[in-house]
């Protein structure tokens, strides 16, 4: 038998279904509308705000001409070219125009870069420049694209490259003041963010647009001085070939601010080139990552320490016998023959090893080179000159070298005796160049800095002003120093100086240590002097030569004094400064 529904309960049916319907409705709106409110935020900000990163442009590097500013390493727009080989209908036309257009740097594999398919992205050329890139956009290549990068150019060439150092692939700053400085000359990448329609047209009202502007990097000026560099550099090169040495390092600094008007190694390299080096040795900075014995450079200090403390004048005498015991070791001088009794100017002009030690003994009881004197030589070396420490020069990689310390076990007298001549110890040049200069300069130390200054607003040069950071000797010291090493100079007959100028200087020449042993036949040739006025040193150079060769030994007089002189010569007439008389 048919059954029949109650009357109106298919109404209610239909009103319970609706009901139910009305139910998941609006479960599904609360589950989209309040549960997932958040994330079809960010899906539809996804959509609609585009953020885009606005790239800072790297701070470009100025050095000095005179006093004026010349730009030495600046930024160049290039574009790298790509291609979709998905899309790409036409492979050996497109490899025509790369090869034709881009020359060398395009890639050499390019058919089969377009041959995988499986890829929606493959580099065929890189750093070409705006008028390449036009060439090929105007062939409507379909399927390539292009990538605007910018990169680092160098309008003096590969002048100074040890001290700029060079910006990698990845944009960081590699040695140098690239590295050294690469904070202040990135900058702050800025952000635009904005609201957009359908279109991606941005919309004037929002309150998710943002617009950060990109801070640049900083536009330093150093304080080389590109007509200091280029001479430096020549006479590098020059002292190679008369030489036959394989590396020469030369600083040139202002003994009156610590500013470094010059440093120079050879061999070098071309920054714009970093990547053909074979040897990544080239790219350090030797004057300030390689430290060495100096040799007999260092009798300055020592006869600075005791001037200082009153333990020896200049003419202060002594009984050279060639030898001296210090415990159970000999001490002899490099030159024998000038035995009897001498002063402490001789001692100087003939760089005597048995002086500077007899100077050692002063600071002791007089016959030992006892605690104290160590205390003093170390005081003075370390604290006072600031030798064996990093002067926070701005390069990278800069060394610290090694001054032992009385309080180790290794600081005993024998070691502190060679010392005092320049051995057993490792200094770099600028540390040498930056203590020699407060030596000669009245005793004022200033921290040696290859920053001239910065541009500011509206392009104009604010130069750095440099302060004393401490005082090394007493003036009075200074000054005998000075002399002193002034007439160093002129008991050496072979200098060439131009006549009518005030000019220092002092040898050093060190044996290379082998296996724990020095090698005669390897040496290391420094030269450190001054020059200038009566009244004023204008300008400190020190330079360095060596050779590899077992039968090529450098002399401090011989290879690397001629070296100063050259350098010296040039600087008197490029610096206008005024003969005496």
């Amino acid at each position: 038998m048919k059954l029949e529904l109650q009357k109106g309960s298919r109404s209610k049916v239909l009103a319970g279904l609706m009901l139910a319907m009305m139910a998941i409705f609006v479960a599904r709106l609360f589950y989209l509308q309040v549960l997932q409110h958040g994330y079809y935020v960010d899906v539809a900000k996804s959509e609609q705000v585009k953020r885009l990163k606005i790239p800072a442009k790297r701070g470009l590097i100025y050095a000095l001409d005179g006093e004026t500013p010349v730009p030495m390493v600046m930024n160049q727009i290039v574009y790298t070219v790509f291609a979709d080989p998905q899309m790409v209908n036409d492979s050996n036309k497109i490899i025509d125009v790369i090869r034709q257009v881009a020359g060398g740097n395009a890639r050499a594999d390019l058919q089969a870069l377009l041959d995988k398919k499986d890829s929606r992205y493959q580099i065929l050329a890189t750093k070409i420049t705006r008028i390449q890139a036009d060439k090929i956009k105007a062939e409507n290549l379909k399927g390539i694209g292009f990538q605007e990068n910018s990169q680092r150019v160098y309008p003096e060439g590969q002048l100074a490259s040890q001290t700029l150092g060079f910006v990698n692939n990845e944009g960081l700053g590699q040695y140098g003041v690239e590295e050294k400085l690469n904070d202040r000359l990135t900058g702050t990448d800025g952000i635009l963010q904005s609201v957009t329609d359908v279109s991606n047209v941005p919309l004037t009202i929002g309150n998710n647009n943002i617009n950060r502007p990109a801070i640049n990097g900083e536009d330093i000026v150093l304080s080389i001085d590109r007509n200091v560099q280029s001479r430096v550099e020549t006479a590098l090169v020059d002292a190679l070939a008369r030489t036959g040495a394989n590396e020469a390092s030369a600083i040139v600094m202002d003994p009156q601010t610590g500013k470094i008007m010059a440093m120079a190694n050879l061999p070098t390299y071309n920054q714009a080139e970093f990547n053909k080096v074979s040897d990544a040795a080239v790219f350090n900075n030797n004057v300030a990552s390689k430290p060495y014995e100096p040799a007999s450079i260092v009798k300055t200090f020592t006869f600075s320490a005791g001037i200082e403390k009153g333990v020896i004048t200049p003419t202060s005498t002594y009984n050279n016998t060639d030898h001296i015991q210090v415990d159970d070791a000999i001490v002899s001088n490099a030159t024998l023959g000038r035995t009897g009794i001498l002063t402490m100017q001789q001692v100087l002009n003939w760089s005597l090893n048995t002086g500077s030690v007899t100077v050692a003994q002063k600071l002791g009881d007089g016959q030992n080179i006892t605690r104290e004197a160590r205390n003093t030589i170390y005081d003075f070396f370390y604290n006072r000159f600031k030798l064996g420490q990093k002067t926070g020069v701005e390069v990278a990689g800069e060394a610290s070298g090694t001054i032992i310390s009385p309080e180790e076990v290794e600081g005993n007298a024998v070691r502190y005796s060679n010392m005092t001549f320049g051995q057993g110890l490792d200094l770099t040049m600028v540390q040498v160049a930056a203590a020699f200069s407060s030596m000669i300069n009245g005793g004022n130390y200033y921290k040696p800095t290859v920053i001239g200054g910065i541009i500011g607003k509206d392009n104009v040069y604010l130069p750095s002003t440099y302060k004393i950071d401490s005082n090394s000797i007493s003036k009075s010291t200074s000054d005998q120093m000075r002399e002193m090493i002034h007439n160093v100079r002129i008991s050496a007959s072979s200098t060439l100086d131009k006549p009518g100028y005030y000019i220092g200087g002092k040898t050093g020449t060190a044996e290379v240590a082998q296996n724990g042993a020095y090698l005669t036949n390897k040496t290391i040739a420094s030269y450190v002097g001054f020059g200038g006025s009566e009244d004023l040193s204008s300008y400190v150079i020190m330079v360095k030569i060596y050779s590899d060769s077992e039968d090529r030994a450098m002399r401090g007089s011989q290879e690397a004094g001629p070296i100063f002189t050259d350098i010296s010569n040039w600087m008197l007439d490029y610096l206008k400064i005024q003969p005496k008389g």
